[in-house]
């Protein structure tokens, strides 16, 4: 059996890598033209596989994405062939679960509005603005959020999307006391607490009684632009919209809009349609919305948990056993 690894790794990942996958003849391959030359022989692939490189890999039965997201990594001719396809999710989920809960302690006790106002040598203890009040800078934008302070045990958290991430959020909204409500594209045991998962032809259901809805769902077909001017028309005006799962999921011209006029009560965003976010954007200048760089999922720890989901799967393809984290190429998760 042979493994081919593209582009090349280095000399102290490729020997856990080599130890991992014997006897299988592994070849580092430092170049596409060696990758496409080696793969018509291959049984197992890692990286980033292109459409020259699976043409003649006739005998092809794994492949192991780099990535928990896929969608920059399907392409038609890899849907249609018959090897297995396997991703990294399953890594971030406690980093970016702590990211969501960072966002949802600043709106409730308005951190996020303190540390702008420190910068500016301000004291301002908040019990709520009058409706009407900005709260951008520049320009008046009107809201009608409300800046009492409250506390999340008090608050129903929505989860769109109950893989790793989605459930380790939902969990964690159970621990603080939260009523905790869940959609998902796939029947599944939700984390115990957690009201659903909803079928997400319930979302509006969903959003209408939340007060922090966090998207922890993958980019599909399905997903793209979910959440735009319909949904926003659905959600509570005080509601928090949470994006920690993929960018093109809200359409952030709407969003902008929905805040501009106090349709939800504020945003806070890891990831854009467009990244990085352009410096002209309006959302730059609310103060009811925290953005941050597509930094959720970033930790210390991620690197050796990517090698260990890689040298697991090795493990698991030279014993003949059942692989983890399989995806269905179709759907791109």
């Amino acid at each position: 059996m042979k493994l081919v690894l593209h582009p090349s790794v280095e000399a102290r990942r490729l020997e856990r890598i080599l130890e991992a996958a014997s006897p299988m003849e592994v070849v580092n391959c430092s170049s596409e033209s060696e990758a496409i030359f080696e793969m018509a022989s291959a049984d197992a692939f890692f990286g980033k596989l292109t459409p020259p490189m699976l043409a003649d890999a006739g005998q092809l039965r794994w492949i192991q994405s780099p990535t928990a997201s896929l969608e920059h990594y399907i392409f038609p001719e890899l849907v249609d062939h018959p090897a297995q396809l396997t991703n990294m999710r399953g890594l971030f989920h406690d980093n970016i679960a702590d990211h969501v809960f960072g966002c949802m302690l600043c709106f409730c006790r308005n951190l996020h509005i303190y540390v702008r106002q420190q910068q500016r040598r301000l004291w301002k203890p908040h019990g709520g603005p009058k409706h009407g009040q900005s709260f951008q800078s520049g320009p008046a934008v009107t809201t009608s959020v409300d800046l009492a302070h409250t506390t999340l045990s008090s608050a129903t958290l929505g989860v769109v999307g109950l893989g790793s991430i989605g459930s380790e959020v939902a969990r964690r909204g159970i621990c603080m006391g939260m009523r905790v409500l869940a959609v998902d594209s796939d029947p599944r045991t939700a984390p115990a607490g957690v009201r659903g998962p909803w079928p997400v032809g319930r979302l509006n259901d969903l959003l209408e009684e939340c007060d922090y809805v966090v998207i922890a769902a993958p980019h599909t077909p399905e997903t793209e632009g979910m959440f735009c001017a319909d949904t926003f028309a659905q959600m509570k005006p005080n509601a928090v919209l949470i994006n920690i799962g993929r960018g093109v999921i809200v359409k952030l011209d709407d969003l902008t809009e929905a805040l501009r006029r106090g349709q939800i009560g504020g945003a806070a965003l890891d990831v854009y349609e467009t990244e990085p976010l352009p410096k002209g954007h309006p959302l730059w200048a609310f103060e009811n919305v925290i953005l941050t760089p597509h930094v959720a999922g970033h930790s210390p720890e991620i690197a050796s948990r990517h090698l260990e989901v890689l040298l697991g799967n090795l493990r698991r393809f030279v014993r003949g056993e059942p692989l983890e984290n399989l995806v269905d190429k179709r759907r791109w998760f």
